[in-house]
């Protein structure tokens, strides 16, 4: 596969000269969050625009896709206009703190950045789409709060050590736990990330699970398969 695209089985991302690119993260979100009853929904950091296409795929809804970055978001535009659903995607280029929307979204997703702690790369605008100091927990739930329907869920995809401040932050703006997944890449291996969702409801005993990739090495689970078979082109 070339690293200037990615083919799925029913649409390709370009994703030359993006900081960041396809990965096994925006896929497993893309593929995993909920657009059950949506009938708009908005991908936070749309990066190539991977999550807005997957989302429009799975549902009937209005997809928006904010992207901060020029050529991820030129890519983004240029990747919906060439999908099968591009009438029902629209890509915005601007910093999701300074959008605003007259319609409440009833899905807000993200795979957001989250390599605070981690040493800055060379590249300022690969930092940007990793690093979340732009776009901290606080402010991420803020926005969300402005921008989410009364009754929509906000789903993510995180660090395992991320979840608990994230959930704080989180329950600061009145938000809850509804379900998550923890992924481990194997069966012995600790989970790594996290898909998480969350809604402006209590939920006492929130859905937690966990998802194998793989049994073993290069042989994707039950589970994953099942979640990713309508996306990638080796899963029959």
């Amino acid at each position: 596969m070339s690293n200037s695209y990615f083919k799925f089985k029913k649409f390709t991302i370009e994703q030359e000269g993006c900081a960041m690119k396809v990965g096994t993260d925006g896929c497993l979100l893309g593929a995993w969050f909920s657009t059950r009853d949506c009938k708009r929904i908005l991908d936070i950091g749309a990066g190539t625009g991977l999550i807005s296409i997957m989302a429009a795929q799975r549902s009937t809804a209005r997809i928006t896709g904010v992207e901060i970055d020029t050529t991820a978001a030129a890519r983004a535009k240029e990747n919906a206009r060439k999908s099968p659903w591009s009438e029902r995607i629209e890509i915005a280029e601007t910093n999701i703190l300074h959008y605003s929307c007259n319609e409440r979204f009833d899905a807000i997703v993200s795979n957001p950045p989250f390599f605070i702690n981690s040493l800055k790369c060379d590249d300022d605008r690969r930092t940007l789409a990793r690093h979340s100091d732009s776009l901290t927990p606080a402010a991420f739930f803020a926005k969300a709060k402005e921008l989410l329907a009364d009754c929509g869920k906000i789903s993510i995809v995180i660090p395992t050590e991320l979840l608990e401040e994230w959930k704080n932050e989180a329950l600061c703006k009145g938000f809850s736990v509804q379900r998550a997944t923890h992924i481990h890449t194997t069966p012995r291996k600790a989970a790594k990330r996290v898909l998480v969702e969350f809604a402006q409801k209590a939920c006492t005993s929130p859905l937690i699970g966990d998802l194998i990739l793989e049994e073993s090495p290069g042989e994707y689970s039950h589970e994953a398969k099942e979640l990713l078979r309508d996306f990638y082109l080796k899963i029959e």
